[in-house]
């Protein structure tokens, strides 16, 4: 099974404790395909929308489209970003467009502080 950056999985999260982000839900890979040894990824848990999260820099909105493969209007939320194993992984769903992408980075560099801009 090949999994790439920007594709969304289904992964299962379970078992977790405390607020990690529970039971069977999609994830974005967003770790480079060159990048680590060991059978993990780098993904970012996908969840439904509320309109809470409007002012959270962090929660990424996604609408549904053929590419993707969500069925309804989603969240990444970049807070939740974590190692995976590839055991993990249950179905490849759909392919977050560059834009989006995009998007997710910069949610990911607001939860680590990192200016993107820095030169």
């Amino acid at each position: 099974m090949t999994m790439k950056m920007n594709e969304i999985w289904r992964v299962n999260f379970d078992p977790t404790i405390g607020a990690e982000i529970k039971k069977i839900r999609p994830a974005v890979i967003v770790s480079l395909d060159a990048i680590g040894i060991l059978p993990l990824k780098v993904i970012v848990p996908i969840t439904d929308w509320k309109d809470t999260f409007i002012d959270r820099e962090w929660m990424v909105r996604l609408s549904p489209d053929q590419s993707n493969g969500l069925s309804k209007v989603s969240a990444a939320d970049a807070f939740q970003v974590r190692s995976a194993s590839v055991e993990r992984f249950i179905e490849h769903v759909g392919e977050l467009s560059q834009e989006d992408m995009l998007r997710i980075k910069r949610a990911l560099a607001g939860v680590f502080d990192i200016d993107l801009d820095e030169n």
